[in-house]
């Protein structure tokens, strides 16, 4: 094996929020395999770059994680640089250990270049810490989705335990998740904030509860959304600039 796979993390999204050594690695690139809403500018620093999209979107057609395994296998054997952009942070919802796995198998080189993940940027726009001292000391980071064939998902677990927490890829499925976290004890009144597209020009908020969330699943808000939910994520009263605030929403659920 002649080269080196790096399994870069783009970040949420903003070009300027990448790392210095992620950008460096792009510049250098041969070949860049690249996630679904990796934007045309971070892509545009791989100048060099082969650039080929492995991205996988709910609802839609995705590449086979297998596939991209032997992608990035076969590649090493043909290129020096090979880098596997993946957005936010590989290592967090970003089924990297599939892909170390198979790369440690077939003998190549590679390393973990960290990113930005989606739930950080969001605390960023929101101006809300995840964590407040003497309030929220514990924070879960979940996902409700689960593959064919896969064991049974029991996100809810981690959550009835945590004072608050980020749920990534469940916004198609919020009426599940409100029952869920109702159930486990969580009050309707709970807030929760809905942030698409964190850290791009067009990102927005919306506030709802745990009770008003369900009616977001019919919306289409577009872009890659967030949820927030905990006792600091209800609406502020000055709203950061740009940002799209339901307090509509968050006045019906409430």
């Amino acid at each position: 094996m002649r080269g080196t796979v790096y399994l870069v993390g783009a970040g949420p999204g903003a070009p300027d929020l990448l790392t210095l050594r992620a950008a460096g690695l792009l510049a250098r690139a041969d070949v860049v395999f690249h996630d679904a809403l990796i934007p045309s500018e971070t892509l545009a620093l791989a100048t060099r770059a082969q650039k080929i999209a492995v991205g996988k979107r709910c609802g839609r057609h995705s590449t086979a994680q297998r596939f991209i395994n032997k992608r990035l296998v076969d590649a090493a054997t043909k290129y020096e640089v090979i880098v596997r952009l993946k957005g936010g942070d590989p290592m967090l919802f970003g089924r990297a250990q599939e892909e170390i796995a198979a790369l440690e198998a077939a003998g190549v080189a590679y390393e973990v270049v960290p990113g930005i993940t989606a739930a950080l940027a969001a605390a960023a726009q929101l101006r809300t810490s995840l964590t407040q001292r003497g309030r929220v000391r514990s924070f879960a980071f979940a996902t409700p989705r689960a593959g064919d064939g896969e064991d049974v998902n029991r996100w809810i677990d981690g959550f009835r335990g945590a004072d608050a927490g980020a749920i990534y890829m469940g916004l198609c499925c919020a009426p599940a998740i409100a029952d869920a976290l109702i159930g486990a004890g969580r009050a309707p009144s709970t807030p929760v904030a809905i942030v698409v597209d964190a850290s791009l020009p067009n990102a927005q908020t919306h506030y709802t509860t745990l009770a008003g969330l369900p009616a977001f699943a019919r919306r289409d808000i577009g872009g890659a959304a967030l949820l927030l939910v905990g006792p600091q994520f209800h609406a502020r009263t000055a709203a950061s600039a740009g940002d799209a605030v339901d307090l509509r929403a968050l006045a019906q659920a409430g």
